[in-house]
């Protein structure tokens, strides 16, 4: 066999807030169903066929604690379950309508739905985790950790980070079996320093936006040394990446493929197809699965080209094969994007044959070695690079608040009793209220004028229950189901 062009590394980033108990529809547990049935259980059932099949080294795949929290949650697998059922029945009427086109969509819509219901009867009935687990101990994927509920680590006190990762990481360890030694970090968001607070926590690979690094004169094609330490860090090819999905255009896009925006109003699916960004919803065509898997091998066909280019490129310039690290939300597989994983399936089995090494973080840092230091300045992936998104005017106040919450913690944790050694259900309890206060996700959906009154309404009503928390001893009324871990342990605040 001839030496590879390079190396390419995916990775996925699977996150959603805590969402049970919190609003059904439009936006509240409706997300996490639709995430779960058209992402995460599609996604990992490819994955799984494929490590059937002796492949290995697929991919990198993050879960945040505190969505893994809600796939292993009694209340949520049985709110899933039912979801499923109703999604089969509701798929089953439209197939049965008189109209050709809709009886045909109908069809297509039953078939997902009841591959979806056989799946999770048949893999996820008893949690997420053992499915997360299967595929990492077989060494088809590598699983990175994170921190409990995804707070922008640089807009945080330095304790409450260390809470939000000791939690993250203890929670992944006692789901999954192994403390990761790769995390995501919440939005890629970095400033100079984060390093040395995730040395102590045991990290050794994080991934930040490719401008972080180019902005400092590193590239991307190489892993490299954050800072003055020890821990690696790559950075995401945009130039690649942006093939598939970027703010302006990608693949979904295509005019065969389904269209995410628009719904059939008496059925409530999707049934047309992109056909032409310019058209409003009501003259779109109707979707032709068919002519979606014809569009679907093109763009893969694309997107090895690209590919191949990119480590032409790189092995031109700097005289070595090198790497490309292509990242996205896992959401935009299936769920965004209707034939996203098939197109990563046909992907991931194509590129060996094109002479590309396809690998995990954790392998393509072991092979290359860092052997040089970055040193990044504060940025993220969101627009503009920067941390705006999050510390904008726009939601300035939805910082201050979560601000106010996490001094109230640390005030309360330096008022506690000194001497004792035992853990204080009442701080307990606040901390993991603070933690949920500081996700990132209710300024992120502010600055995108995303369900904006949702966002503002879920920090509100967390920052109440601080408030709460502050005023009361917990007791019984504190009710540990309706919370994503229930056990956090305010010593970690050190």
């Amino acid at each position: 066999m001839t030496a590879p062009l390079g190396t390419f590394c995916l990775v996925l980033h699977t996150h959603l807030p805590w969402l049970a108990h919190h609003g059904r529809w439009p936006v509240g547990e409706e997300w996490l169903h639709q995430a779960w049935a058209q992402s995460y259980g599609p996604l990992l059932g490819m994955l799984a066929r494929l490590g059937d099949r002796g492949h290995r080294d697929l991919l990198t795949i993050g879960v945040t604690p505190v969505l893994a929290a809600q796939l292993d949650d009694p209340y949520c697998l049985h709110e899933h379950h039912r979801w499923l059922a109703d999604w089969m029945l509701r798929a089953d009427d439209l197939s049965g309508q008189r109209d050709a086109t809709l009886r045909r969509l109908g069809v297509h819509e039953s078939r997902q739905a009841r591959q979806a219901l056989e799946r999770f009867e048949a893999s996820w009935s008893g949690g997420g985790s053992p499915v997360w687990r299967s595929l990492a101990d077989a060494g088809v994927v590598e699983l990175l950790g994170g921190p409990a509920t995804h707070p922008v680590l640089p807009l945080v006190r330095e304790p409450v980070a260390d809470l939000a990762l000791a939690t993250g990481l203890d929670d992944h360890q006692r789901r999954l079996g192994r403390r990761p030694t790769g995390i995501w970090l919440p939005e890629c968001a970095y400033q100079p320093g984060l390093e040395k607070v995730l040395d102590r926590h045991g990290v050794r690979r994080v991934m930040l936006d490719g401008p972080s690094l180019r902005h400092v004169g590193a590239s991307t094609s190489r892993p490299w040394l954050l800072g003055d330490s020890d821990l690696a860090v790559v950075g995401r090819d945009l130039d690649v990446t942006y093939r598939v999905w970027s703010p302006r255009r990608g693949y979904p896009g295509g005019r065969w493929y389904r269209d995410f925006h628009s719904y059939h109003h008496e059925s409530g699916f999707k049934l047309s197809r992109v056909t032409s960004a310019a058209l409003p919803a009501h003259e779109k065509a109707p979707y032709d699965p068919d002519r979606a898997r014809s569009a679907l091998a093109a763009d893969v066909d694309d997107f090895v080209a690209v590919l191949q280019r990119r480590l032409t490129e790189i092995a031109t310039h700097d005289g070595t094969p090198g790497l490309v690290v292509a990242a996205y939300d896992t959401e935009l597989f299936g769920h965004w994007w209707h034939e996203g994983v098939d197109w990563l399936a046909a992907l991931l089995q194509r590129l060996p044959r094109a002479g590309i090494r396809v690998t995990t973080l954790d392998k393509a840092v072991e092979s290359m070695g860092p052997t040089a230091a970055a040193y990044p300045e504060r940025s993220s992936w969101g627009l503009g690079k920067d941390l705006a998104v999050w510390d904008g005017p726009d939601v300035r106040d939805m910082l201050d608040g979560q601000t106010w919450a996490q001094d109230a913690l640390l005030s309360a944790w330096s008022a506690r009793p000194t001497g004792g050694l035992g853990r204080d259900a009442h701080l307990d309890v606040l901390a993991e209220e603070v933690l949920l206060a500081c996700a990132s996700d209710w300024p992120f959906m502010v600055s995108h004028h995303s369900s904006v009154d949702y966002a503002r309404a879920r920090l509100s009503g967390h920052l109440a229950d601080v408030q709460a928390a502050l005023g009361r001893r917990a007791g019984s009324h504190d009710d540990k189901a309706q919370r994503p871990f229930g056990d956090v342990d305010a010593r970690l605040l050190g």
